[in-house]
Order: structure tokens, then sequence, then C-alpha cells
């Protein structure tokens, strides 16, 4: 499960109050027929999710995103949402710069699940299909959107939020009826991050650490090995196993690495901080245990501006290749001993 930085948990909160799924629910005999159907852009189109199975009768043409990010994929495949849904960073229409040219001139409603769903504002804007992928749906909320409109769910398989990045857009192709379009664009994504492993053959076996923008409550917040840092092992880098005790026994959580613990970072060749701001690094080096870190002494550094950090969060069909562009080179200048790097959008 992806975590965030602390700077917008608050904006995490509002993913437990979060719903959607299915209007039509009748269980598909052939799942290899459906996905041949959505593919060839014919419909009804049956999609299964964590509460059963949603029919879509029709090509979708006023879709309203529920979830946090499933606005990237849509319109990666060429559909407009009428509604989108704020996560954080008030971006326009709650859509950041590497979605902005798919958006284009278009104008979306923004939908905010801080209280939970605004049932009577998705109402009014009369769905065909309500896309809920990332949105922390339980029965409940998935009942109460489906009454409104064919609702699409998390698949069940993972978590409720952020669950892998191509098992969401396959699940959205597929209910949008663009299954081999969404196919191609997933492989596009995967083939972007293998041309820059193939370019980079230093950052193969290289020992990374992704960490959060600062240090909280008296630890360094730290991403194991995972769905967090897929786009760093598709790269080539190794994430140490070393920072995997300091993560919380039951699962679902980062790494909270004490400071008087922070040497564990020493495992980890470079070190790559989720910053949002110049600030942020500012803040870092204040403290004297991050001074005495082995990659801080060697500069062997990377900070992230906020664009290149909301990009790694989002993990979508448009933001990957948006991480795979402002890491790449980054990563590249300070391995090859040219200083601590600083990404920019």
């Amino acid at each position: 499960m992806v975590e965030f930085p602390r700077s917008f948990q608050i904006a995490t909160v509002a993913f437990a109050a979060a719903l959607v799924l299915s209007a039509c629910s009748t269980p598909s005999d052939d799942g290899e027929a459906d996905a041949t159907a959505a593919g060839n852009g014919a419909f009804p189109v049956t999609v299964e999710h964590a509460f059963g199975d949603t029919t879509v009768a029709a090509e979708p043409t006023r879709v309203v995103v529920a979830g946090y990010t499933e606005q990237d994929t849509v319109l990666a495949l060429g559909v407009t949402p009428v509604a989108v849904t704020e996560w954080y960073g008030e971006q326009p229409y709650a859509t950041w710069p590497w979605a902005q040219e798919a958006l284009g001139d278009a104008t979306p409603e923004v939908l905010s699940a801080d209280d939970g769903f605004q049932y009577e504002r998705i109402v009014a804007l009369d769905p065909d299909l309500i896309i809920a992928t990332n949105a922390g749906l339980d029965r409940d909320s998935y009942d109460k959107l489906s009454e409104i409109a064919p609702t699409i769910a998390h698949s069940g398989q993972y978590t409720q939020y952020f669950e892998p990045w191509d098992v969401q857009a396959r699940n959205i192709g597929k209910a949008l009826g663009k299954a081999n379009e969404v196919d191609q664009q997933i492989d596009a994504v995967e083939q972007k991050f293998e041309a820059a492993r193939a370019e980079h053959p230093e950052f193969v076996g290289t020992k990374a650490i992704f960490l959060q923008n600062a240090f909280y409550d008296g630890a360094a917040i730290a991403y194991q090995n995972g769905l967090s840092t897929d786009f760093l092992t598709d790269l080539g880098f190794v994430v140490p196993s070393e920072i995997d005790r300091y993560a919380p026994p039951e699962g679902g959580g980062q790494a909270a690495i004490p400071l008087e613990n922070l040497s564990v970072l020493d495992t980890a060749d470079v070190l790559l901080w989720g910053t949002e701001k110049p600030e942020d690094r500012t803040a870092l080096e204040q403290e004297p245990v991050y001074r005495n870190l082995d990659a801080v002494e060697e500069d062997k550094l990377v900070f992230t501006d906020g664009i290149t950090a909301g990009a790694i969060y989002f993990t979508s069909l448009l933001s990957l290749p948006y991480v795979v562009d402002k890491l790449t080179p980054a990563f590249a200048s300070t391995l090859a001993g040219d200083g601590a790097a600083t990404t920019s959008s």
C-alpha cells in the first residue's frame, strides 16, 4: 500500500469515508469474453471487484471519478470526466501538471471527500458510471453509490487504497470499453522504465531508500520494498531490507525510524527524499544525526520538488512517465559524483 507524507495526511483521512461500486451486478460466465468485448469497444461489459461485479450497459458519457487518483487513467484513455475528486495539492480541477494536456480545456466539477462522499452532488451530476477504485469503499458506501450509477470499486485482492496501478488501470479501461488501449498504455509505461534501466546500468543493484519530506515525532518515515517503491525497483534499484524492522508488525504502513537509529539509512547507497519545497531540505539539515549519514557526507542524495513528489504518490498511467523523466537524470547526476540533485517541475 502506498503511504503519503504527513503534510497531507488530513486529506488521506477522507479516504476512510470513501465509497462506491456497481449498480447492475451480474456474474460473468466468461471473463475473457468480457475483456474482448471491452477491448473492441463493445458493450455491455462486466467488471469484477471487491463487492461483486458491475455491468456497464453502454459506452459511458458522464463519468464521475469518486476516488483520489483515477482521473489520470480516465484522461489517459481519452475520456473527460464530468467530475473529479480533490485529494491534495489544490491543482486546477484536481488535475496535476502531468495530466493537464489530457484534460485540455475541460472544466470538470471538483468534489471533496473530506467529510465523506458528496452523494447529493453526485446525484445532481447524473452520472452513467462512477469510478472509485482508489476511494477506500466499504459495503455501505458502495451500495449508496451503486444506487446512483454503476460503480467500479477496488479489486478486493489488495487494499482499499492504492492497489497496483496496472490493476486499477485495467479495471477502469475495461469499464470504459478500452481494454486493448489500456493494455497498450501499460506496456508503454513499462517500456519507459526498461529503457531508463538499460540506459543507466549504474542503477541496477544500487541500494536506494525513499523517505518522506521531514522528520515526524522524532522519526524518519521510509518506504520499505513493495508497491510504494516499485518505481525504484523498476529502475533497477534495490531497497535495503534492514529498514523493515521499523515497519508496523501488522503491515500496511511505512517504516518509522527513530533518529537514534537513523544510521540504518547507511545501508543505502543513495537516499531519495520526497521533499515538496526547499525549506524541507533546510529543515532536514538542522538535525545533526542527518548530517552524519554516509549518503549525506558523500552527497549521494536526490530531493524532489512538490510536483515530482505528487507524481510518485499518484502512481498512475500519466504520472509514472513523469517520474521517470524527472528522477532518471537526478539519480544519474548524484551517482556520477556531481553532488546532491534536486528535481524541478
